[in-house]
């Protein structure tokens, strides 16, 4: 018996090749993921170390395809089957029409409707069950509780849907998914995703017509024309009903404690100043306004650092961010600047970021101009830095989780009226989060920097690098008093750590 290899599409193979206990994936209509699907259920219930698979679906329609799948995956896989066999089962008085084809490996495929408590007494060891258009499906939360009882004994969930609005409990899923609230798997196949990969190829394989790529452009025109108005949500992944706030005063404000916010503005005596006559001022700046906060950081606690950029117009904002004992994310003080040199910026980022205690990650805004600054921190920090290009995706995976710690009281951010602004522009825009692309506040001068700079130093957080130990030479900075200088704490492994990371050197 042998897998079905390229018969299956890029996307069909990743999905049967995730071997999650649990994983959804949201898709577009009509892209073969159920074909997919049938295939690996018959594999797995031909097998003799396989086991039983259940699938349920919405109506009579679907689950009767996927069972003719089944059946043609077993006489292309010659695995011994009995026919399909139809019967009716009782159930809570009611009678239930089943799908049922069985192997010689005494497992067997069984499909039948969306009731919970049809997966009673099912999941033992090695078990399968397949919840197809998911987000159609009757009493979905009901239905997902009991299936994830099937994973206690190894047993496996497969949930796959296109979406049904952003109140269905399966985009619910999804959006917690991204947030990091479940650890299942996520897929995501688009129209164009699918026809990357030889979609509209295989169909013409299939139907017999030669390809070309303008016939796939033809093609691919005619669906979302077919679709209309509902093309968004029923071929590309975009649930109905967008264009709602996203970060609401009633979530934000609560998250929010007392906490300074630096600013420092760039007037044209300070823009035509020679960069040395800059550097001495900016210098001037950070020892006078900036260090003395960062003396007040818990030296124990591994920090983060994101930056969002702006030359002109915007702000620049950097966002430091304590991790917790219990993983709690605190900003401690942001930075904005207006309209200041990009050297001055990096002046100050430096300055910032090398003197936060057991420095665990950066993410810095490397959009259009910023790149310059997103290219001299990684000369800086090395592998710690993430140069961010935001893009749709970014902010469709990123941003649910960044909301989720408001909603679970997991952070706190500066009490700050310009901070709640800049979060509270935040907007469904085709049901991604994103912001306006005009500015956010009344004055015309932000555009939600701080929220941004503090959701990059958010997803900085989740950065995988370890820390670097180091000895301290003992010596101490000109204007340092002996007290506030770094301490050396000996350690049983290693170097030690010095105990701090507000080495204030030359301030």
């Amino acid at each position: 018996m042998s897998a079905p290899g390229s018969v299956l599409l890029g996307y069909q193979r990743r999905w049967v090749l995730d071997d999650a206990a649990v994983k959804v994936i949201e898709k577009s209509r009509r892209i073969g993921l159920s074909y997919a699907e049938a295939s690996d259920a018959v594999l797995h219930a031909a097998a003799e170390d396989g086991a039983n698979v259940y699938y349920i679906s919405y109506d009579k329609e679907m689950t009767q395809g996927f069972i003719q799948d089944c059946a043609h995956w077993a006489r292309a896989f010659q695995a011994a089957a009995s026919q399909i066999e139809e019967s009716v089962i009782e159930a809570d008085d009611r009678q239930i029409l089943t799908y049922v084809i069985k192997f010689d490996s005494g497992h067997q495929i069984q499909t039948f409707s969306s009731n919970p408590r049809n997966l009673r007494s099912k999941g033992r060891p090695g078990e399968r069950l397949v919840i197809d258009e998911a987000a159609f499906v009757d009493d979905i939360e009901e239905l997902l509780k009991a299936a994830m009882a099937m994973t206690m004994w190894g047993g496996k969930v497969r949930i796959i849907s296109t979406h049904n609005s952003e109140e269905n409990p399966f985009n619910q899923l999804v959006n917690d998914i991204r947030a990091g609230r479940y650890p299942y798997s996520l897929h995501r196949v688009t129209l164009d995703d699918a026809l990357a990969d030889g979609l509209y190829r295989r169909i013409c394989e299939v139907t017999g017509q030669p390809w070309s790529i303008e016939a796939e452009r033809e093609w691919r025109q005619a669906m979302v024309d077919r679709y209309k108005p509902n093309q968004d949500e029923e071929l590309f992944c975009i649930p109905a009903r967008g264009g709602g706030a996203y970060m609401t005063r009633a979530l934000v404000e609560p998250r929010m404690a007392p906490a300074p916010v630096l600013r420092f503005a760039g007037d044209d005596a300070f823009n035509a100043a020679p960069e040395h006559a800059r550097r001495v001022q900016m210098d001037d700046w950070i020892r006078d306004e900036l260090i003395p906060h960062l003396r007040d950081l818990d030296r124990d606690r591994r920090h983060t650092l994101g930056m969002d950029f702006a030359r002109k117009g915007h702000l620049s904002v950097l966002a430091p961010m304590e991790i917790g004992a219990t993983r709690h994310r605190t900003v401690p003080l942001l930075v904005e600047m207006r309209n200041v040199p990009h050297r001055q910026q990096e002046q100050v980022l430096f300055a910032l970021g090398d003197r936060l205690p057991r420095l665990a990650g950066v993410a810095v805004d490397a959009g259009g101009p910023g790149s310059f600054i997103a290219e001299a921190a990684h000369d800086h920090w090395g592998s710690l830095v993430d140069q961010i290009a935001f893009s749709e995706g970014w902010y469709r995976d990123n941003m649910p989780r960044h909301k989720a710690r408001f909603e679970d009281g997991t952070i706190t951010i500066p009490l700050d009226d310009d901070v709640l602004e800049d979060y509270r522009a935040w907007r469904l825009v085709r049901g991604v989060p994103r912001l306006p692309d005009a500015t956010t506040d009344r004055s015309g001068q932000r555009h939600g920097d701080a929220s941004v700079a503090i959701a990059l130093a958010d997803y900085a957080s989740e950065h995988e690098a370890g820390l670097i130990d180091y000895a301290s030479t003992g010596e101490t900075r000109a204007g340092i008093d002996i007290d506030d200088a770094p301490r050396f704490e000996a350690r049983d492994a290693g170097w030690g750590t010095v105990g701090g990371g507000t080495d204030l050197g030359g301030y």
